[in-house]
């Protein structure tokens, strides 16, 4: 899946307003500014004022020109695949904690996957690549809050383990982060995918 990823401010400035937002939901159906302007009810100059803002962003991209009524119409679309905004670029940098158990660290780490993780999909995508990449998921229940502790003294020691027995030199190098965190609650009636 292809991703748009964002890492300068000015480019999430582009896409906050909310007739932006509502222009690259729009638009993930290829679209003029006639139609858009007509379905929104807006002056067309204010639209295009909009669209060329979420153009230059890279937000928005031209998928084709064609003649009508002795002009050229402009069809744009939403790029393709997941917008992605870096978190240091909402929040400011990250406070390097080194605290394995502390929330800001957790939150650190997980931004800086996302940064790093996003350009090289962006980069795979663009090369018309795989990125290989994979994650280890599950949940478990502690009976008491030290269990967090012996239960992450213990899983490291495991990953060692495996590590010390796959690591090579001359290998290729791959980041694996291991988060633990609670799991959020799940209101009735609402999905948690």
């Amino acid at each position: 899946m292809a991703i748009t990823y964002v890492d300068s401010p000015d480019r999430v400035r582009a896409a906050l307003s909310p007739v932006r937002r509502d222009l690259l939901k729009r638009l993930r159906t290829p679209s003029s500014a006639s139609q858009l302007a007509a379905e929104l009810g807006l002056p067309r100059q204010r639209l295009n004022y909009h669209l060329r803002a979420l153009e230059r962003a890279g937000l928005i991209e031209l998928v084709e020109e064609r003649q009508r009524r002795g002009c050229v119409e402009r069809i744009l679309r939403t790029r393709p695949g997941a917008l992605v905004v870096d978190p240091t670029v909402v929040a400011g940098e990250f406070t390097r904690i080194h605290d394995q158990y502390a929330a800001e660290h957790l939150v650190g780490v997980a931004a800086t996957t996302v940064r790093d993780v996003a350009r090289m999909q962006d980069g795979a995508t663009q090369a018309n690549k795989r990125l290989l990449t994979f994650t280890l998921e599950t949940e478990v229940r502690f009976a008491r809050p030290g269990d967090v502790h012996a239960f992450t003294d213990e899983l490291a020691a495991a990953v060692r383990q495996v590590v010390e027995r796959y690591d090579h030199a001359d290998g290729r190098p791959y980041r694996m982060v291991a988060l633990g965190h609670p799991a959020p609650a799940v209101t009735p009636g609402e999905s948690d995918e």
